[in-house]
């Protein structure tokens, strides 16, 4: 086994592969960049070295750079993560070359899974079930239509290189074929230097089964099951588990040995992942499977296979890289029970997902236990910065059976709280509940055809509100009390905190910002006995008690009990089944506004990267036509005229790095 690993990554995945690490007794060596000084990773690393700027390009991904502290700090091994250089094969190879051992599959292997197209043409040479659609070298726009229209729509043009649900384009119609084509060479030229595509027909109610493989340089091959990751939004993960229910025992093992046999023909050696497409019919039962790709890399996902199998892979992956044997047969992989994985990112659902970036002033994670799994890369205090993924945590749950792994992640993320950037725990929240979720009938493009169906809803929970208030109230009185106590007077009367004042009857204000809404509600009473006004009704609370974070208490009557979490920026309010987040606000602030414009600029909704400017000043547009694309979180945002009229500046150029809400075009003055 090594001494010593350098591990060429940042965030959750170093901090994962480091407790590995810790546990064998192998010294690790983190790398990080001028943004990650300070990070999680670089502060439980035996050893840390600054390798560049903030910026990817600058840091992460310079092999060279990775290389010269390995040799500097006595690495023995690199371990790629995933992202960055994982499945980059000319830094596997520069890794060998260094004599140094690269934690993950062959630079050959890497090359012929690096092409989407080449990979096709292998499988089905290995008699793996491929989709029907185009892999060749011509990529001229006239050929690639042509070929469109014989495949047949709809159908999916996909970058040939790279992952992650970028460069990928769903076309429907001849029409929309060539826009698509440039978007998506364009996004795959950014996030992976090549723009070949490949088109393959789109499969109607398709579900995304993975079948986890290992390999040894013994000549054993082997599969770890399945994971399902159906539950997607424009192709980026966001529900993963397994078992897989759509599964029939007899489909597992032929998709089982579909994988090892695609594994076997590219030479495989260690941990990597096969993706295949399910087709179902009206009925929701599986009618066949395509080959999509082999990940070559350690998958985000991984956890839920360690939680049914018992297994840790990052310890596989650095046995069988030592040279080591696969510690087990197939025969004697195990299942055990279900697990289910969702992350929570710093992100906007009810904006598109616009990814966040700013300090995590609030973080509040359940405890792990039997039966949660947190992975992280962050804590509270720390910041998510606009350079890398926005992912915040991944929480992981196990248990018996589905239904019961399903509950302990509702009652997971209920225990969350992420205060700083925005983040989608009530997305998740609304996720986890849905009958396509619960039923385990969601397909790949359900979300994006049914997102309204997860969005939390617009409209004020009165039960919620009435808590927020009533915590709210309780704190006032206790926070009285202790200044009182602490004064020289300790049995002053102004202790009490209910409002009174002299020739006035006893009431208390307050006031919220709920997404942009202010909302003001009076309250008369004091201990835990209160007549709340709201929007022209009054409410009885009786019996209010706060216990840290429990509050219960009766709402008109029906006794209730809420979880709280309350600070001078925010409340929460939380049922078991929704939340509500407010920020307190000063009743008689006014609240500053921004003055409207009449729609005559185009602002940057988030640091990022121009990437295409098509205004020019002087240009006529109309309402919605697109004048700029930025690129920011590692996705491209359209950016549209607000209105009919005339380009009057255009302050940026392609190349230029902006801030969140910078003026990027104006138009005339109508």
């Amino acid at each position: 086994m090594f001494d010593t690993v350098l591990i060429a990554n940042r965030g959750e995945i170093a901090c994962r592969v480091i407790r590995t690490c810790r546990r064998l007794g192998i010294r690790t060596v983190a790398v990080f960049s001028e943004a990650d000084a300070d990070a999680q990773h670089v502060r439980l690393a035996d050893a840390a070295y600054p390798i560049g700027g903030s910026r990817p390009q600058d840091s992460y991904l310079r092999g060279d750079a990775i290389l010269e502290v390995a040799k500097k700090s006595g690495a023995q091994a690199i371990h790629p993560g995933y992202g960055f250089l994982s499945e980059n094969a000319d830094f596997a190879d520069a890794v060998e070359a260094a004599g140094l051992v690269f934690i993950g599959p062959r630079a050959a292997s890497m090359r012929k899974m690096g092409s989407k197209a080449g990979a096709k043409e292998l499988m089905q040479a290995a008699n793996v079930p491929v989709v029907p659609g185009y892999t060749g070298v011509d990529q001229s726009p006239d050929l690639l239509a042509r070929e469109a229209a014989r495949i047949g729509f709809p159908l999916m043009i996909k970058a040939a290189h790279g992952g992650g649900g970028k460069g990928m384009r769903i076309v429907r119609v001849l029409d929309e074929f060539l826009p698509a084509l440039e978007s998506c060479q364009r996004e795959a030229r950014n996030a992976f230097g090549r723009d070949r595509v490949l088109l393959e027909r789109y499969v109607t109610r398709p579900r995304h089964i993975e079948i986890q493989v290992f390999a040894d340089t013994h000549g054993s091959t082997l599969h770890l099951n399945e994971r399902e990751c159906s539950a997607q939004r424009r192709y980026q993960k966001v529900l993963e588990e397994s078992p897989s229910i759509l599964l029939t025992p007899e489909l597992r093992k032929q998709m089982g040995d579909a994988a090892v046999a695609a594994a076997r023909a590219i030479d495989y050696v260690n941990a990597g992942t096969c993706e295949f497409i399910v087709e179902s019919d009206e009925d929701g039962k599986p009618t066949g499977f395509y080959f999509m790709e082999i990940n070559t890399r350690l998958q985000v996902e991984h956890p839920v296979t360690e939680l049914v199998t018992g297994l840790d892979l990052v310890e596989w992956q650095l046995r069988v890289a030592a040279g080591d044997a696969l510690p087990l047969t197939q025969e004697q992989i195990r299942q055990d029970g279900h697990a289910i994985e969702v992350r929570l990112y710093a992100e906007d659902p009810e904006a598109g997902f616009l990814p966040g970036s700013g300090k995590l002033e609030r973080l509040r994670l359940p405890q792990p236990d039997a039966h949660v799994r947190i992975d992280s890369g962050v804590v509270a205090g720390d910041t998510v910065t606009i350079f890398y993924d926005p992912m915040i945590a991944k929480l992981i749950v196990h248990d018996a059976d589905r239904a019961s792994a399903l509950a302990r992640l509702r009652d997971a993320l209920a225990q969350c709280e992420i205060g700083g950037p925005k983040s989608n725990i009530e997305f998740l929240e609304r996720l986890v509940r849905h009958p396509a979720i619960v039923g385990g009938t969601i397909d790949t493009a359900y979300l994006d055809r049914h997102l309204d169906e997860f969005m939390p809803p617009t409209e004020v929970d009165r039960g919620l509100l009435l808590a927020a208030a009533t915590a709210q109230l309780l704190a006032q009185e206790a926070a009285a009390r202790g200044a009182a106590a602490a004064s020289s007077d300790p049995t002053s009367p102004w202790a009490i905190a209910d409002g009174w004042r002299l020739g006035h009857a006893s009431k208390r204000d307050l006031a919220f910002l709920h997404r942009g809404e202010r909302l003001v509600l009076a309250a008369h009473g004091s201990g835990g006995d209160y007549r709340i006004e709201h929007d022209g009704t009054t409410h009885v609370v009786a019996g209010a008690r706060l216990d840290g974070d429990d509050l219960s208490a009766r709402i008109d009557g029906e006794g209730r009990r809420f979880t709280i979490d309350l600070d001078a920026q925010r409340t929460v309010a939380h049922d078991g089944l929704r939340r509500l987040r407010l920020e307190p606000v000063e009743v008689y602030r006014r609240d500053a506004g921004v003055a409207g414009d009449g729609g005559n600029r185009v602002l940057a909704p988030m640091p990022g990267r121009v990437v295409v400017v098509k205004a020019r000043a002087g240009d006529q547009v109309r309402a919605g036509d697109e004048v700029l694309v930025i690129e920011a979180m590692k996705m491209e945002l359209s950016l549209k005229a607000p209105r009919d009229g005339r380009i009057g500046e255009v302050r940026a150029v392609a190349g230029d790095f902006v801030d969140a809400d910078a003026v990027l075009v104006t138009l005339e003055t109508e």
